[in-house]
């Protein structure tokens, strides 16, 4: 057995625990759940935050400019392809075309 399906395994009993379930009605276990995931997220913010400033500082691209550049490349290449069927229908035409 891998250690996700033996922690899934044990979350399942937690979670049938009548004990759990009663700590988990309680209003301050919630409040201090909420509070410790709004906590988490705002290190994690600091963090990414952090991080883009060294990143800027060693002149490293950051996961958002990569991201961004993937976005234009993947532009860039509908935008040639579009070209190339425009130029092999031009080519098309004028091999249609009867001369004169």
């Amino acid at each position: 057995m891998d250690l996700k399906s033996l922690i899934k395994q044990q979350q399942q009993k937690l979670l049938q625990d009548p004990r759990v379930t009663a700590l988990m009605q309680d209003p301050r276990v919630v409040k201090g759940m909420m509070k410790a995931l709004q906590l988490r997220q705002q290190a994690q913010q600091v963090l990414e935050q952090r991080v883009e400033e060294v990143a800027g500082q060693l002149n490293i691209a950051t996961k958002n400019e990569l991201k961004e550049l993937k976005r234009t490349l993947r532009k860039m290449e509908r935008e040639l392809e579009k070209a190339k069927s425009e130029v092999a229908a031009a080519k098309k035409a004028l091999a249609e075309k009867p001369s004169e």
